[in-house]
C-alpha cells in the first residue's frame, strides 16, 4: 500500500576495490530530508552488511566504512568465511 520511498544517495556512494575485491558502498537517506544517513555495503555475491546506527553526516558513514576496512579487512563484508579456492 505504501509507495517505495525515494532515496538520496551520498557522493561517497559507489564501488570500492581493495585486495582484488569490489564492494558497493551505499550511503543514503530519504530524499528531501535532513535525516541521518544509513550505510550499507553490498558484495559481488549480494551479501549485504547494514549498520544498525545511522550517521549524522555522509562523511561520518564513509569514514566508518574505511575504518572497518582498515580494522577488519574488506573480506569481512563477504558472506562465506572460507577463503576462495583458485
Amino acid at each position: 500500500m505504501s509507495k517505495k520511498q525515494k532515496l538520496e544517495h551520498s557522493e561517497f556512494s559507489g564501488e570500492f576495490e581493495d585486495d582484488g575485491i569490489t564492494v558497493l558502498v551505499d550511503i543514503f537517506r530519504p530524499a528531501g530530508t535532513q535525516q541521518d544517513w544509513q550505510l550499507e555495503v553490498i558484495s559481488e555475491e549480494d551479501d549485504v552488511t547494514t549498520w544498525d546506527e545511522p550517521f549524522a553526516t555522509d562523511k561520518d558513514a564513509w569514514e566508518e566504512f574505511l575504518a572497518t576496512c582498515e580494522r577488519d579487512g574488506i573480506r569481512s563484508f563477504l558472506g562465506d568465511e572460507e577463503p576462495a579456492v583458485h
